[in-house]
């Protein structure tokens, strides 16, 4: 065999292995990406039902601590217009009020609604229920003019800052929430925050709910950075953009 038939038997065996080498490249590549998307779909699937366990649970709250009283008050009241007439007028606002109330909550109980949220009028809703149950004063700040992510993205987005929401309630101790959302050159920034108790960040960093939220985060490529102050509070920090 002369040099010229070496050099073109080399010359084929490296196009092989070049060949070879791409094919398994593509392989790992649509095999790393088709688990990526199974994860993404898993994940969404998931904060999903938790997005309607966390609102079936404050409907429950709603109906117990806001209807039940107004419901009780209008009894009280119509026991009273019996003898005085002009409690009638109590009775119907009342009743008035506890209707507009039910209504709210029968749109939150449609898993549609639920599902097609927005994020904006999503969190204004949460942040609402949580005042007229008493949990603590809460309020949203919109900066910017608003646009739309994927409706997968933005309940992933939707379900960190709940998650929050849910921590600043039940552990923190916190009177006051604030949301502050900056829409900006195509880019989200979202600052969630309370006045609680505060938390030693690196003590928590294994926790079951820093990690779903920092999980969730990177699985849509989102920045996501939490600060705590004890006796000061908490504040989660999010940058997304698409």
């Amino acid at each position: 065999m002369d040099e010229k038939e070496v050099a073109v038997l080399l010359a084929v065996i490296i196009l092989l292995l070049l060949a070879t080498t791409i094919v398994i490249l593509i392989v790992v590549f649509c095999n790393k990406k088709n688990s990526l998307i199974e994860e993404k779909s898993r994940e969404l699937n998931k904060a999903q039902i938790e997005i309607r366990e966390e609102t079936l649970r404050n409907i429950s709250w709603e109906l117990h601590d806001n209807i039940g009283q107004l419901m009780t008050l209008a009894k009280i009241n119509a026991q009273m217009a019996v003898t005085d007439p002009s409690k009638i007028e109590s009775v119907i606002s009342t009743i008035d009020s506890s209707l507009k109330q039910l209504r709210l909550l029968s749109r939150a109980i449609n898993p549609s609604f639920i599902k097609n949220l927005k994020l904006v009028d999503a969190l204004k809703l949460e942040l609402e229920r949580y005042n007229r149950l008493d949990f603590l004063k809460s309020s949203i700040t919109i900066n910017g003019n608003v646009f739309l992510f994927d409706l997968e993205q933005e309940t992933i987005l939707f379900r960190i800052i709940q998650e929050f929401f849910t921590n600043s309630i039940r552990h923190s101790k916190a009177t006051e929430l604030n949301v502050e959302l900056n829409y900006k050159n195509g880019e989200l920034e979202i600052f969630a925050s309370d006045n609680g108790v505060g938390f030693s960040v690196e003590k928590t960093k294994g926790g079951i709910g820093m990690h779903s939220m920092k999980n969730r985060a990177e699985l849509i490529g989102a920045k996501f950075k939490l600060e705590s102050t004890p006796n000061i509070g908490t504040k989660l920090c999010l940058k997304y953009r698409n």
